[in-house]
């Protein structure tokens, strides 16, 4: 499957450089290019990718809340693109601000191409990609909170837990795991499911609690207190898939 990708970068030298880079692989079509976050809202608006690679610092409206637009103000039926945002950026504001805005994948514009590339793909397929300098700081930053399912605590009930009350038993496993950092094919391994399981799963449980992503679903996991600290706590995958 072809993947339409839509650049959104305000250096056009950026927007060449990652043209090129993209544009080469078979596998890939660049279908535009943005100079600022109004311009990338509307494109996708009219070209309707399946991928936004969205720059963060933008004059005008910032690739955030471009991000935050196109999930909010989405004239078509179905989903929105998805978002990958690139930055130069290295910045744990940059990370949370955009990943609950509803992108996909944070990565830096100093990635390899190849590693650009895989980020594109798992973003397409609906998964979440996190550069590797910056999965293991927001994971763990999950741990370092208070937990509101310690053993012996009454749990809060918030409106985080009342969404995930919406799940079964094992949608809950799921959530859990995909909230420790664990791939598809660990969780199906793990849970004896097979990976179209776990995938379909795995969709119906951002479905049913209105959620774009995997990482927003593990940020709600943790404000549910269905994380603790302790040895079965997340961990980076080492892929950047969170």
């Amino acid at each position: 499957m072809t993947v339409r990708v839509l650049l959104a970068d305000d250096q056009e030298m950026v927007r060449d450089a990652l043209c090129a880079v993209i544009g080469r692989r078979p596998d890939f079509e660049v279908v535009g290019a943005a100079a600022d976050g109004a311009e990338a809202v509307a494109l996708a608006a009219e070209l309707r990718p399946d991928v936004v690679v969205m720059d963060v610092r933008m004059p005008g409206m910032n690739g955030v809340e471009a991000t935050r637009r196109l999930h909010t103000d989405w004239p078509h039926p179905g989903p929105p693109p998805r978002v990958l945002v690139l930055t130069t950026f290295d910045l744990d504001e940059y990370v949370h601000a955009a990943l609950r805005a509803g992108a996909g994948g944070f990565l830096l514009k100093n990635s390899p191409p190849d590693q650009l590339a895989h980020a594109i793909r798992v973003v397409a397929e609906g998964e979440a990609m996190l550069a590797p300098s910056v999965t293991h700081r927001l994971i763990g930053a999950f741990t370092a909170l208070p937990a509101g399912l310690l053993p012996g605590a009454p749990p809060s009930r918030g409106g985080a837990d009342r969404l995930v009350d919406t799940l079964t038993a094992r949608e809950l496993e799921v959530l859990v795991l995909v909230a420790r950092g664990r791939s598809n094919l660990q969780i199906g391994e793990e849970l004896e499911l097979s990976q179209a399981t776990v995938k379909s799963r795995v969709n119906r449980i951002l479905t049913r609690l209105g959620l774009d992503n995997r990482v927003q679903a593990a940020l709600l996991a943790h404000e549910a207190g269905l994380l603790r600290p302790g040895p079965d706590a997340p961990h980076d995958t080492g892929d950047g898939r969170p």
